[in-house]
């Protein structure tokens, strides 16, 4: 197995190589569509739900000791999971304050409200795993993201 393509590939204890990571790009790739939708339409229920998909995937792919990918992979996905985390302890007490993430990113509109305090973050872990796709996907191209819900303001 070479180290170009799918990430150079496979699973610790006898999984299937890169078709399971394969899997694991295509689960990372529908997790961020989702989230780009339900956080763009400002379901606040539907982020938390896909945040907490994201966790047990993310963990895995930050550890190790599911996938075997190259260590970019390894520390986009530990962001990735940070922010994550961040993400849902915001999102889970409304006392709390997250921390400074005020990044726009161009080309995304800024969330809507509840989700709007949650804009760089949710943004940033956008970015991020844009870029862990990048990463297990190789040489191939990274998806776009899904058309957002942005709302419409009412006059």
């Amino acid at each position: 197995m070479t180290s170009s393509g799918v990430a150079a590939a496979g699973t610790v204890g006898g999984g299937k190589g890169s078709s399971s990571t394969e899997a694991a790009s295509a689960q990372v790739l529908e997790l961020r569509d989702q989230l780009a939708r339900v956080a763009y339409a400002g379901d606040v229920k539907g982020t938390q739900d896909t945040l907490a998909a994201l966790d047990p995937l993310l963990t895995d792919l930050a550890v190790g000791q599911v996938y075997s990918i190259q260590a970019e992979a390894k520390d986009q996905a530990g962001m990735a999971k940070d922010q994550q985390s961040e993400a849902s302890r915001i999102l889970a007490d409304s006392a709390a304050e997250p921390r400074a993430y005020t990044n726009q990113l161009p080309g995304l509109p800024g969330l809507p409200d509840p989700l709007s305090m949650l804009n760089g973050l949710l943004q940033g872990l956008l970015d991020t795993l844009k870029a862990l796709l990048g990463s297990l996907l190789g040489a191939l191209p990274v998806p776009a993201l899904p058309p957002l819900p942005v709302p419409v303001p009412v006059p």
